[in-house]
């Protein structure tokens, strides 16, 4: 996974045409790129890591707080 943070210079098309260059060439190498306006990162982070997080799909395994583990509970 490739996360990119963009500021406003990349909303011209010679950039827009570079990145998608990058994003097609990540891909190609099995990386899923996403990109978030840096604006978007500031303002609504807890959105950003949500739609991330979302992206990963479930975890393989439970967290220990999942699993009950480190509740204060002696073993």
């Amino acid at each position: 996974m490739v996360i990119e943070i963009d500021g406003g210079q990349h909303d011209d098309d010679e950039h827009r045409k570079h990145d998608e260059k990058r994003t097609d060439y990540l891909a190609s190498q099995g990386l899923k790129v996403m990109r978030f306006w840096n604006n978007e990162v500031m303002e609504n982070t807890t959105g950003v890591l949500e739609t991330i997080r979302e992206a990963l799909g479930p975890s393989p395994q439970p967290s220990p707080r999942e699993r009950g583990e480190g509740e204060g509970r002696c073993t």
